[in-house]
């Protein structure tokens, strides 16, 4: 067994125009001061990195991992949820996704595509680079406004939607085997690998690509009332990132998982900060120290109704006092007799 690493904290949804959100150097001084050990880079903010100069210089890498080093962090993983996103939009969605490009493929599919599998591309070396072995990203999605589909799918559409997904996706987990960089999928919904089955007819169509794992976040379960522990029953082998994300669903007579159009926090299901939801974080902890995972716990705060420094203030001591420190002895070993085959088959009458 391993000791998981943390507390860490993912930067993107703390980034702001005010001191100390608008900067690496200056965030970073904050993250630590309330005693976190790992930041989450969100390589699409310029404020944070230059994804093309990481990928190309070694010396820009150094130098960021020394300016962290000096405040006691770590940068645990890079992001590219946006661009990774990007990859795959079903043009029903184009205009809202168009927001995520630069404005220069903007209203061209096939450039914005192009585009956000060079930046995945800039992140393997660029992870190569700062000497991290795990990336986070999104699959993006084809086929998501058939997921509950009226009129009926046709025929082949999900097998065709697969491939085409495996097809884009392959050049890129190449690339990140190419540096040994693991590519953790975050499941979500919005994405077309949004559960366990999902993710399977991926790996079907990439060959069970050995990069192609998974970013552990268990608040997007409990949106879909999907058995979060026994997830990692099945696939703790893939999973290489943790996203510690609370979240709580109390459906009611008027609406349920959909939750009716409304806002986050009229929503039966909605995020909330670490400990104000139903996540049984005991479990998690207790299920990824038995099955050997040795990353980060990396908070991501989303929550529709705390103050988010308030929230990631409380994050950093919840995460600590959940990491289990691995045992090294096993408890019963003081009554133990050693091994001797003679012994046991006299007990065994053999």
């Amino acid at each position: 067994m391993q000791t998981i690493k943390g507390p860490a904290i993912f930067l993107a949804q703390f980034m702001g125009d005010e001191a100390p959100f608008n900067s690496l150097d200056s965030i970073t001084t904050w993250a630590a001061s309330l005693g976190y050990k790992g930041v989450q880079i969100p390589s699409w903010d310029g404020r944070c990195i230059d994804l093309q100069k990481a990928a190309e210089s070694k010396t820009y890498c150094d130098e960021l991992t020394g300016m962290l080093a000096a405040k006691g962090l770590q940068i645990t993983e890079l992001s590219t949820h946006l661009q990774g996103q990007l990859v795959a939009v079903n043009p029903a969605y184009d205009l809202g996704f168009d927001s995520f490009a630069p404005d220069a493929v903007k209203g061209n599919p096939k450039a914005r595509t192009e585009w956000a599998v060079q930046q995945l591309k800039y992140a393997a070396k660029a992870s190569q680079n700062l000497g991290l072995n795990a990336h986070a990203t999104f699959s993006g999605a084809l086929m998501w406004h058939t997921v509950y589909p009226w009129p009926q799918r046709p025929a082949g559409l999900v097998e065709q939607g697969f491939k085409e997904l495996g097809r884009r996706w392959l050049p890129i987990l190449n690339a990140f085997d190419e540096v040994g960089v693991d590519l953790c999928y975050e499941i979500h919904p919005g994405e077309d690998l949004h559960d366990g089955v999902t993710f399977e007819m991926f790996l079907d169509e990439v060959k069970g690509h050995k990069r192609a794992n998974l970013l552990y976040d268990p608040s997007h379960f409990v949106l879909q009332a999907l058995d979060y522990k026994q997830y990692i029953d099945f696939y703790h082998e893939r999973i290489k990132m943790f996203h510690v994300k609370d979240a709580e669903f109390n459906p009611t007579g008027k609406q349920g998982v959909y939750g009716g159009y409304q806002s986050w926090i009229n929503r039966a299901g909605r995020f909330r900060s670490l400990g104000d939801g139903q996540v049984d974080f005991k479990s998690i902890f207790s299920k990824l120290t038995q099955y050997g995972y040795d990353g980060w716990a990396v908070l991501e705060w989303e929550c529709c109704i705390k103050d988010p420094v308030q929230g990631a203030t409380e994050g950093a001591p919840f995460i600590a006092s959940h990491i289990i420190k691995a045992t090294e002895k096993v408890f019963d070993d003081f009554a133990g007799t050693g091994a001797d085959e003679a012994f046991n088959n006299k007990i065994l009458g053999l």
